[in-house]
């Protein structure tokens, strides 16, 4: 454990296991020509894809807990660097939906042996990516992104309280 590490509340924690993870990957993935986030996108896209989906843009916004105007953004980019493709929903002429190119399914395919490896290199400590603790930490961070977060439940929950 690093140095002040044992000391440091659960939420410092998380906050620098996220920038160290994301930091890492833009480091990973700045050769293939994409950042954490376009890689975010794109390799959840790839795995909807392979699932036989299409998604719109509002689905992969929430599917990988972006923005929908910064998806948007994103989408915009990679379609202009001709890794995806969007286009109108034929059921909803408001949505658009998302595809990656041949060249997009490459690249990810790329990008997801690359962050694979930097996961093992994470999960080392914990026994690897297969590991038994490994399994119990993906359930225990599951749990957590499961868990309702809303920055004003305390304000109303303290006006409650005082009613």
């Amino acid at each position: 454990m690093s140095k002040g590490s044992e000391s440091a509340s659960p939420g410092f924690l998380v906050w620098r296991l996220s920038t160290k993870w994301r930091v890492a990957v833009d480091r990973a993935v700045t050769p293939l020509g994409l950042t954490h986030a376009q890689y975010a996108l794109v390799a959840s896209l790839y795995g909807m894809q392979r699932r036989g989906e299409r998604p719109s843009q509002r689905r992969l916004a929430d599917h990988t807990g972006l923005e929908p105007l910064y998806v948007s953004k994103l989408a915009r980019s990679l379609e202009a660097a001709g890794l995806l493709e969007r286009t109108r929903d034929p059921r909803d002429p408001r949505a658009v939906q998302l595809a990656l190119t041949e060249q997009g399914r490459e690249r990810t395919r790329q990008a997801i042996e690359v962050v694979q490896g930097l996961l093992q290199q994470l999960l080392t400590p914990l026994g690897g990516l297969d590991s038994a603790r490994t399994r119990e930490f993906t359930r225990d961070l599951a749990t957590l992104l499961d868990a309702p977060l809303d920055p004003f439940a305390m304000d109303s929950e303290s006006e409650k309280e005082q009613s």
